[in-house]
């Protein structure tokens, strides 16, 4: 795949409902979101900076000589504190900048860049995005397990919560859930929530109304198709490792972590 310089910004919010100051728990000795970005840096990115609504947080990075900005607070969404960034750091409009949640101290940079290269191949698209095999029933019924069905051209027709595509015509009422016997081809895929995007696009996405499904499904990448753009999805093999959302998940990535590079 063509390599493609491009920039990652890591938004980064104090407030958790779930996991109160969570950009800053201890993960192996440094702050969750240092070690986001380290991850980031060693994808090649060309930059990476920490996109966030608190002084602290921009200290801890500023401690570990990682690059940020102050941001506001009252920003609906990371997309919005991603074009606030994307404004101060003043990148051009053809600039791919990577999005990477603040609480994904394990994706694999190989992912990061991966996802950057593909935009970078596709000049019909705005944003491009990741996705892997299904591997369980389970996760094919699951609301919390976003799915995305694409075009021949790896491109984004639909993402949904539910079970997507449906195999009408299976053999046996239970034969969906044997997905090795799926048709070839049409076998479901799980999107994963990481994101490139123009800049140029970032800078417009904040003016886009939002889409009734966008708000059905509570899927903001839904308002970009909605809206008639493109979003380039590669399905890939590096799938990323657990975030953290819960006070539990928080010690399984602290453990996972201490098993050494993944």
């Amino acid at each position: 795949m063509t390599e493609a310089a491009f920039d990652v910004i890591i938004p980064a919010r104090r407030a958790s409902s779930r996991l109160p100051d969570k950009p800053l728990a201890d993960i192996g000795g440094a702050p969750m979101v240092v070690r986001v970005a380290e991850r980031a840096r060693a994808s090649g990115a060309r930059s990476c900076t920490v996109a966030t609504d608190d002084a602290t947080i921009a200290e801890a990075c500023a401690a570990h000589s990682v690059a940020a900005v102050l941001t506001r607070v009252d920003h609906a969404s990371g997309s919005d504190r991603l074009a606030e960034a994307v404004d101060r750091l003043a990148l051009p409009d053809d600039a791919i900048v990577v999005n990477v949640q603040g609480d994904e101290p394990l994706i694999p940079p190989a992912l990061v860049r991966e996802v950057a290269a593909i935009l970078h191949t596709r000049p019909d698209c705005v944003m491009a995005t990741a996705a892997h095999p299904i591997e369980s029933a389970a996760e094919l019924f699951n609301p919390n397990v976003v799915k995305v069905v694409l075009d021949r051209h790896g491109t984004a027709l639909l993402f949904s919560r539910a079970p997507l595509p449906w195999w009408r015509d299976a053999p046996r009422h239970d034969a969906a859930l044997d997905l090795a016997a799926w048709p070839p081809g049409a076998a479901p895929l799980r999107h994963i929530g990481l994101y490139a995007y123009r800049a140029g696009f970032l800078r417009r996405f904040p003016q886009l109304p939002p889409a009734p499904i966008e708000r059905c499904e509570s899927l903001e990448q839904l308002r970009v198709l909605w809206h008639g753009e493109r979003i380039a999805v590669t399905v890939t093999t590096h799938t990323p490792g657990p975030g953290v959302d819960t006070p539990a998940d928080l010690e399984r990535v602290r453990a996972l972590w201490a098993q050494g590079p993944r």
